[in-house]
């Protein structure tokens, strides 16, 4: 029963939600993920600044893309090939670009309604849009109920065991052992609180995508010639133009949709959690760089992951066994046994900072439902550490489903609330779009422009005056009130 649910909710209902709500939410900002394509670039290189004793806004991308960039670039684009074909890369895609809006507004407004916590640093996401935008405090405790679970406890139990697992196949490691360390290692990073995570993040993320894109890469140059082909292949396999995979079209739609989701976790509400934690002089500004994230770890990552599989000659249609098991051995078919080694100890890094970001998610679920209590802080702590050591150990094949289903009713959640706010995301957009139109390269958001909404004036204060006119200091066109 609860199997034929999953596959309702998160086969079927998922995917109408984020590929539906996704197209409406780039109809109605005029394509925003396309025309501020070229800028997420120079928004991604200001990102790297803060303002002091703040988080800047490049340590939130990379703690967003320590959840975003995960097994599921690894396992999860080897399951879609297996069930869908070359096909269901392309539906990924599609699934990606949508994904960038939706991304974009709950990154926006995450930003927009973020509140400081007290110690300096701020708070944010779902939950806190919802009560502070739409007034709905059972709808945001709902949401905050469902982040907790299925993030904070359920998923990371899977985590572990996909990792412990994955070391005693390639290093013969009993998983109680690992399962241990893993543990301790985690709990080192966990008493330091969001920035221990943060600074940890910033570490671990650079240095293991840089090492999958490096070795994805060399297997990709030095076949460069087949790639044309290749994705010509995968364009036809996606509309069934392909003889050999023609009979897998609706597989192809469904699991690269399903896997394109569950990758870049665009629109589920997970991401603006940490988006909300930046310093940034404007909402949008972190939109714009969430956006770049789906972009990152779909276009790039997962494509990266998609081309190894389908080039290595080892794939065939038909092919049975896991998404791992395939990533494994298409690699060691092109680079020799040690392909397998390096697989295993990317998905540990790949792992591990999922750990650290889904246990924040958690923890900023946790502050939302309770306030701020050392007691509940510690005791969730200590739950957390004890479920890895025992996910480690244990087959979660029934608490993955029922994770699956709650990670649905998350989005459900979340897209509602992003629907009935997207006029507010709207306006902040219009903003935004205005000061950069007017010339301001770094536009600023004055809260007073905004005073009908419930923000936190601590975070977003009136702004000052010679930031309103940063634009005239360039020799552009001066700004209307509703433009600043």
């Amino acid at each position: 029963m609860l199997e034929v649910l999953n596959d309702f909710l998160s086969g079927k209902v998922l995917i109408v939600l984020i590929v539906g709500l996704g197209s409406y939410f780039t109809l109605r900002s005029r394509f925003v993920q396309f025309r501020h394509f070229v800028h997420m670039f120079s928004v991604f290189k200001e990102s790297l600044s803060s303002s002091s004793g703040q988080l800047s806004s490049f340590q939130a991308l990379m703690l967003s893309l320590a959840g975003r960039v995960g097994a599921g670039n690894i396992a999860g684009v080897g399951i879609a090939v297996t069930l869908g074909g070359p096909g269901a890369v392309f539906w990924m895609w599609v699934t990606a670009l949508v994904g960038m809006s939706s991304s974009f507004f709950e990154c926006t407004l995450a930003q927009l309604y973020k509140q400081s916590d007290g110690d300096g640093l701020y708070r944010g996401g779902p939950a806190y849009y919802i009560q502070h935008g739409l007034k709905l405090r059972w709808m945001a405790m709902t949401f905050a109920v469902l982040l907790l679970v299925t993030y904070g406890f359920a998923f990371n139990g899977l985590q572990s065991f996909t990792v412990t697992h994955s070391l005693q196949n390639a290093f013969d490691i009993p998983v109680q052992y690992s399962g241990i360390a893993l543990a301790v290692l985690l709990g080192l990073v966990f008493i330091g609180g969001i920035k221990r995570i943060a600074s940890v993040s910033d570490l671990l993320v650079p240095v293991k995508t840089l090492a999958y894109l490096a070795v994805t890469l060399y297997v990709i140059v030095s076949q460069i010639d087949l790639v044309p082909g290749m994705l010509a292949t995968i364009v036809k396999s996606a509309f069934g133009l392909e003889p050999a995979f023609a009979g897998l079209l609706g597989s192809a739609i469904v699991m690269g949709v399903k896997r394109g989701v569950f990758a870049n976790e665009a629109g589920l509400g997970s991401a603006p959690n940490v988006a909300a934690v930046a310093s940034v002089k404007h909402p949008a500004a972190q939109g714009v760089v969430q956006a770049f994230s789906v972009f990152l770890d779909t276009f790039v990552i997962c494509t990266c992951t998609a081309l190894l599989i389908l080039l290595s000659g080892f794939y065939t249609p038909g092919f049975e066994g896991d998404g791992i098991a395939l990533t494994q051995n298409s690699l060691a078919a092109v680079v020799g046994d040690w392909g397998r080694t390096f697989i295993s100890i990317a998905l540990s890094l790949f792992v591990f900072t999922c750990i650290l970001y889904n246990y924040y998610l958690g923890e900023n679920a946790l502050q939302f439902l309770v306030g701020r209590s050392k007691v509940a802080l510690l005791g969730y702590r200590g739950l957390v550490l004890a479920l890895i050591c025992w996910g480690s150990m244990q087959n979660l094949g029934t608490v993955f489903a029922f994770a699956d289903i709650t990670m649905t009713c998350l989005a459900f959640v979340n897209l509602t609330a992003l629907a009935m706010l997207i006029k507010v995301g709207l306006r902040v957009l219009k903003d935004y779009d205005a000061q950069r139109k007017a010339g301001v390269d770094q536009p600023v958001f004055d809260g007073s422009q905004f005073a009908d909404l419930d923000l936190d004036r601590a975070a977003w204060p009136t702004a000052k005056p010679e930031s309103a006119n940063a634009a005239q200091a360039k020799g552009a066109p001066e700004l209307l009130p509703t433009q600043r």
